[in-house]
């Protein structure tokens, strides 16, 4: 699997814990997209689970670098309806996100910030807004975040059209 992420043009990555409820959304976009879209050869769409950062390093040290790479996580912004889909800009990550346990320890904010700025990478950070995370163990996705992964499958598919 590492072998084929340096070299694909398209990265896909969902991140989240599936044991947490709603922030299982990355995984289960990935588990959508693979199940039901037809990904070019040049994509790769893996659930890294709360695993990104050792990934990103990975690609930040690779000679080969993707053309695109697309964050698929869960958030909890103020402001936005449960099952919302939308898009941050790495510089506008909330504060909250950047310290707690998702988009999966975000020192990755400055490795992201880095990846665009000093290579050729656009990174896409794709999120859904959380209806809520449990307190205890509660694998599953609220209805809100299950229409929401169709959602945000149409807009990756988008995403990718427009590099393919």
């Amino acid at each position: 699997m590492i072998k084929n992420l340096f070299e694909k043009s398209i990265l896909v990555f969902g991140c989240g814990n599936i044991l947490w409820g709603d922030d299982g959304f990355g995984p289960a976009v990935i588990d959508h997209l693979k199940k039901n879209y037809s990904l070019p050869e040049n994509v790769l769409a893996m659930d890294m689970g709360t695993s990104i950062r050792d990934i990103l390093f990975d690609i930040a040290l690779s000679e080969k670098k993707p053309e695109l790479l697309i964050i698929v996580d869960a958030v909890d912004h103020p402001g936005r309806n449960p099952g919302e889909v939308f898009e941050i800009p790495i510089n506008k990550i909330p504060d909250n996100k950047t310290s707690d346990f998702s988009l999966h320890q975000f020192p990755t904010v400055n490795l992201l910030e880095e990846l665009q700025s000093q290579t050729q990478i656009k990174v896409k950070i794709l999120v859904a807004q959380t209806q809520k995370i449990p307190d205890e163990v509660k694998p599953g996705l609220s209805k809100e975040m299950e229409n929401a992964v169709i959602l945000a499958c149409e807009q990756i598919w988008d995403f990718i059209n427009v590099v393919v």
